[in-house]
């Protein structure tokens, strides 16, 4: 298994070769047991790893702390960002509701680490004032490409045109690590909350981002939205 396109950092390179480890079976005693005991530290590391072994595709910032729940715990109502008022109305597939069949995860992972690549590559990064000479519009990416949430919102019609359940797929606000607004969608797997962001070709576990969240769709209600906790 191929981990290079995945490990961008040294720090990651060395989560790699541990993980590495793991799959191979090495005979490296010393270097096992630190995998081990990486991997009894928490479940959540654990589910992580999971799906590294089943696709490749899930990149860890360092490991997950105990006390760090896999998902995002949403904490009340809260009005959907200014830009996403007619969202419903302009696309309402965005806010559907209706569950699919669920797809074999290891197939899911594999699908939202291909459209998250394609469609960060696909795309030109285009701010909202300079397409639209608005602040902030939500709407699929033009010709000319679109800005974060754009991308998230492409992504989110192409991976439910590929199967996947709407009810996975939430788009969320945050402030990203220089504390700037941004968007990204998140991917409600088996493993716990993974984010796609047109920043990085990573999936990350939302804890891992090191974004503030601010709220996301409601997954029980698309149409609406959640503020959330970041505990």
């Amino acid at each position: 298994m191929n981990f290079g396109p995945f490990w961008e950092t040294e720090a990651d390179r060395r989560e790699a070769t541990i993980v590495k480890i793991v799959v191979d079976r090495g005979t490296g005693m010393t270097k096992l047991g630190i995998a081990q005991d990486l991997l009894a530290r928490t479940a959540a590391v654990r589910m992580m790893l999971a799906a590294v072994v089943a696709c490749g595709t899930i990149a860890t910032a360092g490991p997950l702390q105990a006390s760090e729940t896999p998902f995002i715990k949403a904490v009340a109502a809260t009005p959907p960002p200014t830009g996403a008022k007619s969202l419903c109305v302009n696309y309402s597939w965005a806010c559907a509701s209706s569950r699919s069949n669920s797809l074999p995860r290891e197939q899911e992972l594999r699908i939202v680490n291909a459209v998250n690549k394609r469609v960060n590559r696909s795309t030109r990064a285009v701010t909202d004032e300079s397409q639209y000479r608005k602040k902030d519009k939500w709407a699929l990416p033009t010709r000319r490409g679109g800005d974060c949430e754009d991308f998230a919102l492409l992504k989110k019609r192409e991976l439910m045109q590929m199967g996947l359940d709407p009810s996975k797929l939430l788009l969320a606000t945050v402030l990203d690590t220089d504390r700037n607004s941004h968007a990204v969608l998140v991917y409600r797997s088996s493993y716990g909350d993974l984010v796609l962001d047109n920043l990085t070709n990573k999936i990350k576990p939302w804890k891992a981002t090191r974004y503030l969240f601010l709220r996301m769709q409601n997954p029980n209600r698309p149409g609406s939205w959640v503020g959330v906790s970041n505990s």
